[in-house]
């Protein structure tokens, strides 16, 4: 299937490492990720503001090119270009690769805000812990194959998931 269709459908992805467009504005990036709505510019602005209220530095680094932002602004806004396309699905790969714990937190927040909203959250992420605190259904992969699958809860519980991906006993610390 063609992106723009897979899009169109309702599935949006945030990749892993963020590949915002770095030579191009912040606006100019949240701009091309509401392609599908490029005819209805009242519509591209309200999904804006949504996305703006999500993230309200990205209103402040609109003229800023993206290459110069943080790696936690970096991330938000590949977060908001996804979201720009109304997606029913978001699928954020790593959203917390390479970024501070206090912008850890505050994504993964932003991602909880975001399936509140009603959109369908599948999240790849290696700090399982951090995961399995927003999850409802958690998969573990081994060589690209699933081993372990249920609800959140249970996996956080599992002694097994604790000593393999949550650094041992003590899971009841809190996400970090």
């Amino acid at each position: 299937m063609a992106p723009h269709d897979i899009v169109r459908r309702g599935v949006s992805h945030s990749p892993e490492g963020r590949r915002v467009f770095a030579t191009l504005t912040v606006e100019k990036n949240l701009n091309l990720g509401g392609y599908l709505h490029r005819k209805e510019a009242g519509r591209a602005r309200d999904i804006k503001q949504r996305v703006i209220e999500l993230f309200p530095i990205l209103a402040e680094r609109r003229r800023q090119l993206a290459g110069t932002l943080s790696g936690g602004e970096q991330q938000m806004l590949a977060i908001g270009r996804a979201l720009m396309s109304e997606p029913r699905i978001l699928l954020p790969n790593e959203p917390s690769l390479g970024l501070s714990p206090l912008f850890v937190k505050l994504i993964f927040s932003i991602i909880g805000e975001i399936n509140a909203r009603g959109v369908s959250i599948l999240v790849v992420e290696k700090n399982a812990r951090r995961a399995l605190s927003l999850a409802d259904r958690g998969y573990v992969l081994e060589n690209g194959a699933i081993t372990i699958s249920g609800p959140a809860a249970e996996l956080r519980e599992d002694p097994k998931v604790q000593e393999a991906y949550l650094g041992g006993a003590g899971l009841n610390r809190g996400p970090s």
